[in-house]
Parts: C-alpha cells; structure tokens; sequence
C-alpha cells in the first residue's frame, strides 16, 4: 500500500506540475492559458464566474487570479472570443453531453476533503457493457464494488443505484462527483456499510438515437418525462437484471437504494417512490419529481412503513431551491417523513452540493439505526419567501437549448456542425487526413461539412475556430489525451462499435488511478476445460493515457466482437508493465505475453489493425489449459474475480 501511495503521489504532483491553473498559499487561484490567436479570453469559473484575462506581451501568456476561494473541485473553461474551450494543459476534465469543462481542485490545508485520494484500501471500477431491450442497442454504466470485495467469493452486498443530472454522461459521478473516493474513506473510517454502486447513464435515449435503433425509444418522450420512460424501463428490466446476474448483490428492497443529482434526482425518486417493493432508500441531490403518484402521497402510514431513508438536500441558492422546497411542502402536507438538509455556500446548482450531499447520506445508507435516527429528526420545510426563482420551461430552455447535430452519420458521409456566429473562420482537423477542411456557415451562424473519408473508422477530431482549436461541444465521446482532448468520431454501425453489436457478451474494463493503469476481462468461458485466457499488454502512446487504447483504440469492443464470432480465445488485455508477473518463478508452459506499443504505428487506424490480427492469430492457437500450468503466477489479474 505504501509503494502504491508513493506512486500515486509521484502521479498527481507530475499532473500538478503540467497541468493548469496554479493553487496559491492564500486561497487563490492563478489561471494560464497560452494563445497567440486569441483577442479576449475571459476565464469562467463556478466560484468567481466569467473574469476578464490579460495577456503579457512578452511571452504571451494570458492570466489571471481570481478567489481566494474554499477548498473544492470546481469546473472551469476559457472564453476565447466568445468561443468556449477546454485548459489544453489539464488532464482532468468534465464528462458531460455538451458542455467540455476542465476540473480545478484547491488542496485544503486544514486537513482532508471528503473526496481526497487519501492512503486507505480503494474500490475497483469496472466500466459494462448490457444489451438493453428498452432501447434496442448497448447501454453502459460504471460499477464501484468495495476493496474487500474481491476477497471472498461468498459474501454479497446492498446495491446503490446513483444518477448524474442533466446531460452529464454515466462517467460524471465517478469522475467530477468522486464517488468511489468518498465511500472509499468513509469505511476507512468505518462510517459506512460496505456497498456496491451503481452509475447509470441518465439518457439512454440518445444512444438509441445516434445507434438509429428502430425502437420506440428512438423517437420517444422527451428527457424531461417520467415514468414508462426508457430510462425507467432500461433501469427496472435491463440495467437491475445485468447487476444482480453478473455481481454478489443482496436482492430485496432493504439492500437497494436509489439516489441522483438534478435530473438524477427526480429520475431515483420516481422510479424509486413507484418501486418500494425494490427500494426502500432514496436521496435527492438538488432536485423534485411528480406529485402525482398514485397509492404513493395519498397513502402515507403505508408509505412511512415501507421507507428506510427519505433524503432530501438542496442549495438555498439553486435555482431548483424553489420547486425543490414546494415538493419538501407537498410531502409535509402528505405526512410523509423525510430528511431535508440546506446549503447557502456552494454556489447553487452544482457538483460541489452533489459531492457534500453525498458525503452526508453514505453513512445513512444500508444502516436502519443511523436512517431511523435521522428520519425521526427530520425538520418540517422551510416557509416560502416569496422570492424564489420559478423554475418555468423557459428557465429550462435557456439552460439546455437545441442541440446541435453533430457528428451526423448517414450512407453518403459524416456530418460535423458547430455554431459561432461571430467567427471569421471555422476548420474541421482530422487527425489522419493531412490538412483541415474549411467550413461553410449558413445563416443561423452554424457552420458545417461533409466529410466522406473514414466514414466507417474511428478518428479524433477538433475544429479550429479563428486559430484556436476546440472539441466538438455537441460530441460527449472525448479522446483522454493528457494534453488537448480531441473529440472523437466512430460510425456507430461498424462492427467494433459497442452500438452495433447487438445482444453479446461483454467483458469489464477497469481504470486504476492509483497503479495508472487499464485492464479489460473479456467474458470466459463457462463450460467444458477451462483454459488460460490470452494476456495481451497495449502501450499507450506518447501523449495517451491508460483510457486510450480503449476510448480511442476500442480494444474492449474489438475483443467483445470477436470473441462473439468464434474468431478469438478469452483474454485479458491492460495497460500495466506486468511487473507482477516477474517475481523470479518461471513461466508456465506455453504462457506468454504478447505486447503492442502504440509508438510503433502513426494512426489509430493503423494501431486498431495490428490488434485486430493479433486476437485474430490467438484465435487460431491453441490455448493451455489450466490443469496443466502447475504454478508460476505471484499475483493476480489487476484485482479480476
């Protein structure tokens, strides 16, 4: 544990180094941001807001400090003449639909913040794949399981199903929302139950859409319904059935829990207030739902019977606090108990109330005692000023607008849209295709091509907007470069796209922050002679991260794929040098490690190729059985049950 931590440390004070804004002794923030093309850059960040920077002329810097500022992770973005773009220099970023933010963490000095990488024993994340019915293609979602969990083969566990908000992608609870970092110390501390959690993705729909799936999902309600909406469907007939098959859960409704921010919330409430024969913990994180659900509000003694924990918490300053603290009124009126909880200093609708929220309900969690203890002092809602702000669909509108299309595949090309009125020029960049492709602007002020090339690859690609280069605001799918994060473009109909596949096996891909390194478990087999699963070490390339070779690369779809059709053998496929491997034991016979460095091959093109002929050449070897390997392993499969 302690060489690992030294590892970590070394890993973050390397991050810290590059990587920008600058954290002052006094509070303080000193933002950076080099541009020679630029003509204003203002710096928008969530605890100061959008701030004018000035630019040095001799070398050419552009800065600002802003704060002093509370401890925290904040999202941040520059405004480079009107056009809003990520810190090239931050690896760390927001994951969401729209909007491309870079994460700012300010140290605290007075000792730890719930959501710090402190030296306790760490969780494990898979990322999974499922066939989902609902919507007729492959879903996704991310699943935290406890440090102990792989240490025994019996032991089961109470599930949380935990839900981002409003065009955030199933990545933003783990990486913005810290999640596994907070459960992490808490049972260090030993302030929460052991618990696996559940990270869905809040929109399916718009995989239904982009995989131009013929459900009625595809062109359905609106993402603001609830209830027989496909997100509700996936989580109840899909998503819940996948967990409790391929994890050790406890399945009752005393060991589920259902929770969310935003949107999340009023998506865990509904579902959870029509489902108390599945749910008997719910938390609302800045949010409402329906008053309108029968044998639920109009029954409330049976209701109060049936519900461990009614958590509900909101900024006084969220623009959400007003319909949030009708709701907390409503459910007063009805005589249904609950726990409300008020932040005034954490800047209204945002992660910085998600991650304390979550922080004081975990402990509540799967512990009937403490969940009694504090619905029995839950508070009545505070009395209406008058002032609250009206959450109104215009107020909705002007926070989500139309999106833009973009990328937009069909038979003759790939479509790419990005809008800014005020540009002199806009350029699509690809990668492979050697110079930019000028774009046309209609009279909307969105500027578009056709790109008929790589129609059926998978490739990275910006726009470059006046000289400054810029992800694709309307593409969730980000390439995890250490340095400028490119978007990424794959038609959703070749066979190495999780979209196409249909309804297949999938492995588990894990990240581990702590070691920097991946690791991909392709499905096994489950009958017959077990045999030895392929090792197979991917290298990333000089400015990639352990992420790549799977977001960009498609590794884990590519194995999923072929192992489907028969053409490849089960194998397990990371990012790590192995080294526990090489403890001076001998190798087993017939054992060996095939390597792919992705220096060796200028494209992503190129380097998806050499992969696919290696799984393809393991396909037609014959693989050792277990029974005869005698010993040589002193280790185990990146933490792999």
């Amino acid at each position: 544990m302690k060489k690992g931590i030294i590892v970590l440390m070394t890993i973050l004070c390397a991050i810290a180094a590059k990587a920008q804004p600058q954290c002052n002794e006094d509070g303080t923030v000193t933002f950076i941001y080099k541009n020679d093309s630029a003509s204003t850059v203002l710096v928008d960040v969530q605890f100061a807001g959008r701030q004018e920077m000035k630019r040095d002329a001799t070398t050419g810097l552009w800065t600002a400090t802003l704060g002093p500022a509370a401890p925290d992770m904040y999202p941040y973005c520059f405004i480079v003449d009107g056009i809003s773009v990520m810190d090239p220099e931050n690896p760390q970023y927001f994951p969401n639909e729209g909007f491309k933010n870079s994460l700012l963490e300010i140290p605290s000095k007075n000792g730890p913040l719930p959501h710090d990488i402190r030296d306790v024993p760490h969780g494990r994340i898979e990322y999974v794949n499922y066939y989902s019915t609902t919507i007729g293609t492959t879903n996704h979602a991310i699943v935290y399981l406890p440090p102990k969990y792989m240490e025994s083969q019996q032991k089961k566990y109470p599930v949380f199903y935990l839900i981002s908000g409003t065009t955030d992608t199933e990545e933003v609870y783990y990486k913005v929302g810290r999640v596994n970092y907070i459960l992490d110390n808490l049972l260090a501390e030993k302030k929460a139950k052991e618990m696996i959690i559940v990270l869905p993705y809040g929109n399916p729909m718009k995989l239904a859409q982009s995989a131009g799936s013929g459900s009625p999902a595809a062109s359905g309600a609106p993402q603001t319904r609830f209830g027989g909406d496909p997100f509700s469907k996936d989580l109840i007939n899909d998503l819940m059935p996948y967990i409790e098959k391929n994890y050790r859960t406890i399945n009752n409704r005393d060991n589920r829990a259902i929770g969310g921010f935003s949107r999340g919330g009023n998506q865990a409430l509904y579902n959870g207030l029509t489902n108390l024969d599945k749910f008997s913990y719910l938390c609302s994180y800045s949010s409402f739902t329906s008053t309108d659900i029968p044998e639920v509000y109009d029954n409330a003694a049976e209701t109060n019977k049936k519900i461990h924990l009614f958590w509900l918490g909101i900024g006084t300053d969220d623009f959400l606090y007003g319909t949030s603290r009708d709701y907390m009124q409503f459910l007063d009126e009805k005589g249904i108990h609950t726990v409300k909880e008020f932040t005034t200093d954490k800047f209204g609708h945002t992660w910085m109330n998600a991650k304390y929220f979550l922080a004081r309900t975990l402990p509540l969690l799967f512990n009937k005692k403490a969940a009694e203890e504090a619905m029995k002092n839950g508070q009545p809602a505070p009395a209406a000023s008058g002032n609250e702000q009206p959450f109104t669909p215009g107020v909705m509108a002007r926070l989500f607008p139309r999106p833009i299309i973009s990328p937009e595949y069909s038979d003759e090309g790939i479509t790419f849209r990005f809008k800014a009125p005020e540009a002199r020029q806009v350029m699509l960049k690809c990668v492979p295709l050697p110079e930019p492709i000028v774009m046309t602007r209609d009279s909307d002020g969105v500027w578009s091509t056709v790109l008929n090339d790589l129609l059926y690859d998978t490739f990275r690609y910006c726009f470059i907007v006046d000289g400054t280069r810029v992800a694709d605001p309307s593409n969730m799918y980000l390439a995890p470069d250490a340095g400028f994060k490119y978007s990424i473009a794959g038609n959703p109909k070749t066979p190495f796209n999780f979209a196409s596949q249909g309804d297949i096996p999938h492995g588990r891909t894990s990240y581990d922050l702590e070691r920097q390194e991946a690791w991909y478990v392709s499905p096994m087999q489950m009958s017959g002679t077990p045999t030895m699963p392929a090792f197979i070490q991917l290298v990333p390339g000089q400015g990639d991260t352990m992420e790549s070779w799977f977001k960009v690369g498609g590794a884990d779809a590519m194995a999923d794929r072929l192992l489907a059709d028969g053409k490849t053998k089960p194998c397990i496929i990371t990012t790590s040098t192995l080294e526990f491997m090489q403890q001076g034991r001998p190798m087993m016979p017939g054992f060996k490690i095939r390597t792919l460095k992705a220096d060796d091959y200028p494209t992503w093109a190129q380097r998806r190729r050499a992969l696919f002929k290696l799984l393809i050449d393991i396909g037609k070897e014959p693989a050792p059985s277990f029974p005869e390997m005698g010993g040589g392993f002193g280790g185990g499969f990146g933490g792999m049950e």
